[in-house]
């Protein structure tokens, strides 16, 4: 319980102190940000697959491209997708957590498509990408990746987090 720390100043005016309870009733009631916690963990994830996946891309398309260029072209467009993903995961607010979705949600839809294309016509796919054969390649983290994305974005709508609070 939290006392009243309420104090006169020498002019007759109220002055109302902080509370004993350092504001962590309020703050044991308002939810975890998006970016804090196990989003962190998620924010590091795709911070690691954007790095990794752009390094390999760079040094495909520079080195190597015409070995297999669909394959490298689309290295580069999962590595833009992954640091556009991990910017927006990072940062709060509805526009962010928006452009997040959008991000996972074009994950989700290369890593399906590419993964199924790398089976239908292999002859394209002389070397591999991050999303081959549904990103076999990486312990097929990218195929769960975005689920947990996704699951994570969806819990925490903009809004959603004052609904929940006025429930109390």
């Amino acid at each position: 319980m939290s006392e009243n720390l309420n104090s006169t100043t020498a002019d007759g005016g109220r002055v109302k102190a902080a509370s004993t309870d350092g504001g962590r009733a309020k703050a044991a009631s308002m939810p975890t940000p998006r970016n804090r916690g196990v989003g962190m963990l998620i924010i590091t994830a795709y911070g690691i697959f954007a790095v990794s996946s752009f390094a390999r891309a760079l040094y495909q398309i520079l080195t190597d491209f015409d070995a297999s260029p669909v394959a490298y072209a689309l290295s580069g467009f999962a590595a833009a997708v992954y640091i556009v993903a991990t910017l927006a995961l990072a940062r709060i607010g509805a526009r962010a957590w928006l452009i997040a979705l959008i991000a996972v949600l074009v994950e989700l839809t290369g890593v399906l498509s590419v993964g199924l294309w790398t089976y239908l016509q292999p002859e394209l796919f002389n070397e591999a990408t991050v999303w081959s054969h549904f990103g076999e390649g990486y312990a097929f983290v990218p195929l769960v990746l975005p689920f947990i994305g996704l699951f994570w974005l969806l819990r925490h709508r903009p809004g959603r987090s004052a609904a929940r609070g006025t429930q109390a």
